[in-house]
């Protein structure tokens, strides 16, 4: 090697191109006249990845979301200023129609499935944008689901608008210093304005996206200086985001933000409401079952995280890999190193193969055509892909920064971010031992489990004997061991320790059996993904 070596760094790909598993999903869930609409913004995205989104995540996260307190005369101003890509991301998701896609009822049940697709491809080159993207859908479908007209038409057509002017998001303000998962000791107050307002007061410790218009917000109703405890005492918000004419937000104190591991360029933040208004939506006291179909939707933007962070990671590594030379040839070409290319997009497919699948029934459920069995499916099947992506993306991360070697630990190459984001994406919305007990309410309610495994069965059993061999014989013998586990654990009294075990062992065993059913319906590589996968985490 020449002294003067320098290492050429791979451009940043198009996603859309080089992502075999998408067109794969694509071709066997979206007819041919829904893709011939939808495919030209797929492949918009992907040309911005490499490009447009590849500059504003790169000025996005050197220039963090800063927090100025007070005016140059001293007043309050509580002003968090962002930087001008973290506006462009804005603009951006609102121009492609992120969010929007998932209300375009022209695409029918499709409509959550366009909408994976086009997250998949701008996440993890967002800054973590879609972490607002995320809690303004799950806003726009409690609105539809529980708001009262006037509100409703006030604030869902900006929610949903592909109009860079007119498109708002919405934070989600939920968490308090008790805990996040446990919501039962909130302590923010709310005291009648007469109608459905209210003036809430109360700290808000961990409030994401502290820029939107709007929020969600759970508080305690307190009326004559009376209050019921605990969660059967909440009740849900809507809360109009004022600011100031001299800056800063009407009501609203901003502590401090937060200092992060990753999610850098997201703004978080400690609150205090200070009788801030707020509208109440839905049932006095019912805030924590109203507050069902936010998590469903921030849940499944989650899942959708964690495949396009795996998949950015994946492509990545295979790109340097290709241009690296070591003992005379590209890395690429050790067969040792393509094996562990190929584990690394097999993985990543099974993540994106899991969310398509939750995508579908979701639009399915939304559209009114899903089945009642669909419907119990997917009230297990979303915390179970939220627990089994997000530990996934951890891991391709991790072998994507040992891909590059002493280079990918180094942060001006870009490849930490990847790691530090990623890590967020077990945790929030839900950790994996939460998902898990959430896992076993569904089906103590609705036999939810119960069905995700006879379906997870039958799918196994009926894939054709064509797909390999060894691939096929792990995957069916996994499901034997589940069920055998499930099967033990009942018996046993033993399926909360166990609860865990079982949900990411689903989850695993789902992707597998989705590759499977690609492979077979046509997909390019198909059965050698399915194979890859298959073998590493069930070939023991």
């Amino acid at each position: 090697m020449k002294p003067d070596f320098v290492q050429e760094f791979p451009p940043p790909p198009d996603l859309y191109a080089v992502d075999r598993a998408l067109h794969a999903e694509l071709a066997r869930r979206l007819p041919k006249e829904v893709m011939a609409k939808v495919g030209p913004r797929f492949e918009a995205v992907g040309k911005a990845s490499a490009g447009e989104l590849a500059q504003l995540v790169n000025e996005a996260d050197a220039q963090p979301p800063v927090h100025v307190p007070f005016g140059p005369f001293g007043r309050r101003i509580d002003e968090i200023r962002t930087s001008r890509a973290w506006e462009a991301m804005r603009a951006f998701s609102a121009t492609h129609g992120i969010v929007a896609a998932g209300y375009d009822q022209s695409l029918g049940e499709h409509r959550r499935v366009v909408q994976a697709a086009l997250l998949h491809l701008f996440s993890a080159s967002s800054a973590i944008y879609s972490c607002p993207l995320a809690m303004t859908d799950a806003a726009t479908r409690v609105l539809l689901d529980l708001a009262p007209p006037a509100l409703r038409d006030r604030l869902v057509p900006r929610l949903t608008s592909t109009n860079p002017a007119s498109f708002i998001t919405s934070g989600q303000w939920m968490t308090e210093r008790t805990g996040g998962s446990d919501v039962s000791d909130t302590s923010t107050v709310a005291r009648p304005l007469g109608g459905d307002r209210y003036a809430l007061s109360g700290v808000k410790w961990f409030t994401s996206a502290v820029t939107a218009e709007m929020a969600l917000a759970l508080a305690r109703i307190e009326d004559d200086g009376k209050m019921v405890m605990g969660s059967k005492g909440l009740t849900l918000f809507v809360v109009d985001v004022e600011r100031k004419p001299e800056g800063g937000l009407k009501n609203i104190v901003i502590n401090r933000l937060k200092d992060k591991l990753g999610t850098k360029a997201l703004p978080t933040a400690e609150i205090e409401l200070q009788g801030v208004v707020g509208y109440r939506i839905g049932e006095v006291g019912r805030g924590v079952a109203n507050i069902a179909g936010m998590l469903n939707i921030t849940r499944f933007y989650n899942s959708i995280a964690s495949a396009s962070v795996a998949h950015k990671a994946q492509a990545w590594a295979r790109a340097y890999s290709q241009k690296r030379v070591a003992l005379g040839a590209s890395i690429a070409a050790s067969a040792l190193h393509a094996r562990t290319l190929d584990d690394m997009e097999a993985e990543t497919a099974g993540v994106l193969a899991l969310c398509m699948e939750v995508a579908s029934l979701m639009g399915r459920a939304e559209a009114g055509v899903a089945t009642d069995d669909e419907k119990r499916r997917l009230r297990a099947l979303i915390p179970l892909t939220k627990a089994t992506t997000g530990k996934q993306a951890v891991v391709v991360a991790s072998e994507a920064i040992e891909v590059f070697g002493g280079a990918g630990y180094c942060e001006d190459t870009g490849l930490p971010v990847l790691l530090r984001d990623a890590q967020v994406l077990p945790i929030w919305e839900g950790t994996t031992n939460v998902l898990s007990l959430d896992v076993l309410r569904a089906e103590k309610k609705a036999q939810a489990y119960s069905a995700v495994l006879a379906d997870l069965t039958a799918r196994t059993e009926k894939l054709p004997a064509a797909l390999p061999k060894r691939g096929l014989e792990a995957l069916r013998g996994a499901v034997a061991a589940l069920r055998a586990l499930v099967t033990e654990s009942m018996k046993s009294g033993s399926v909360e320790v166990n609860a865990r075990k079982i949900g990411l062992t689903t989850g695993y065993c789902m992707e597998a059996m989705l590759l499977g059913e690609n492979a077979a319906f046509g997909g390019a590589d198909g059965g050698a993904r399915f194979e890859r996968f298959a073998l590493v985490h069930f070939e023991r």
